[in-house]
């Protein structure tokens, strides 16, 4: 079924694909503007590509396209960049880049998604502009380009007319961000419903799997201490804990944790806690003495302020969901969710309908 709006008021959603784009960072973010026509969007599509052929991604499925990117004329109101495994490569390809330059020129709105950053950045559209990208790929966008202001934490980022967005899934929260902006609030959380999505996620991209996350360890005795920690974030991990269980002093345990993990032993077990009780939340209903024991804070006071002090919201305001996508009419960036406002009934809606925040590493 075709759901591009045809009609008058229409707004227009121009994607520039090539070879090697991600086909999430298409799929997701159209899914979104589409999806938004069946609740009183009004959304048309193009998808264009530099010589007008279709490309394929790489996930090695052919993409087909409407035209020639050199041959829009019409002004679009949302540009959206993908990005791919490939961006390197595509740095040096000085036909894309102008191609990029000619279409924002004809847009009222510019996005990115995940590495397509690294092409606006190359084009000089984020000059003096702050930006997000995957989490991978944060340090290398502000090593490269030094006049963009990364923000490493932010699932996106909106500075004037230019939106950027961390990786890959990241790119439905920044859509619907703008369907919320363009088409109203109960249209975006219609979508979202239907999606089964978060309107606004909690947290930034440092949310995803904390085990995932640390660098390659050597000591095998260090390995074991890590995987016993993110098995059972409620167990005793006190640094004599842990030191007794590799069998190496405390002194030495800390020594290994700040050489190979990049942090002291009670910050690595207190965001794999804190991950643990993300979960909890998101997915039960269980009180807050519950999930603060099982997830090793103890209290739900120590819950609390373990959740102000890196989240910036309660738990309570963080197991409501939330109301809005948290940019709209503003420029912003999105890292930690807004709390719900008390009696949010659309924040629970969203919540019923079963919406879950991704937990892999790929930058949702």
């Amino acid at each position: 079924m075709n759901r591009s709006h045809t009609g008058t008021g229409s707004l227009l959603v121009r994607v520039l694909v090539f070879p090697g784009v991600r086909p999430l960072d298409v799929s997701g973010p159209v899914e979104v503007f589409m999806s938004a026509n069946d609740f009183g969007g009004r959304y048309r599509l193009s998808m264009v590509s530099v010589g007008g052929d279709g490309v394929t991604t790489s996930a090695g499925t052919r993409l087909h396209v409407d035209g020639a990117a050199e041959d829009a004329r019409e002004t679009s109101d949302v540009l959206l960049i993908p990005g791919g495994p490939g961006w390197k490569q595509m740095l040096k390809d000085d036909t894309l880049l102008e191609v990029v330059r000619g279409l924002d020129a004809k847009s009222r709105c510019t996005v990115s998604v995940c590495t397509g950053a690294f092409l606006l950045a190359a084009a000089g559209l984020l000059d003096g502009r702050r930006a997000a990208t995957h989490w991978r790929h944060t340090r290398e966008l502000a090593m490269r380009y030094p006049a963009v202001r990364v923000e490493p934490d932010a699932i996106f980022v909106k500075d004037g007319r230019m939106m950027t967005s961390a990786g890959v899934s990241a790119g439905i929260d920044l859509s619907l961000a703008l369907v919320e902006e363009q088409s109203g609030a109960d249209v975006a959380r219609e979508v979202a419903r239907d999606l089964v999505v978060f309107m606004q996620r909690p947290g930034g991209q440092s949310q995803f799997s904390v085990r995932a996350r640390a660098p390659h360890i050597r000591q095998e005795m260090l390995r074991r201490v890590l995987d016993a920690v993110a098995a059972d974030p409620g167990a005793d991990h006190t640094l004599a804990a842990m030191a007794r269980r590799a069998g190496v002093s405390s002194r030495h345990m800390t020594r290994m944790f700040g050489e190979e993990v990049g942090m002291t032993p009670a910050r690595y077990v207190e965001q794999v806690r804190l991950e643990a009780a993300r979960a909890m939340l998101e997915s039960g209903d269980d009180p807050m003495s519950v999930v603060a024991r099982r997830s090793g804070f103890g209290s739900p006071e120590s819950l609390r302020r373990a959740f102000v002090r890196n989240l910036h919201v309660t738990p309570g305001a963080f197991r409501a969901r939330f109301h809005t996508t948290g940019v709209t009419g503003n420029d912003g960036v999105v890292v930690p969710a807004a709390p719900a406002r008390r009696g949010a009934g659309p924040a629970r809606a969203v919540r019923r309908a079963g919406a879950a925040a991704p937990t892999g590493g790929t930058g949702t």
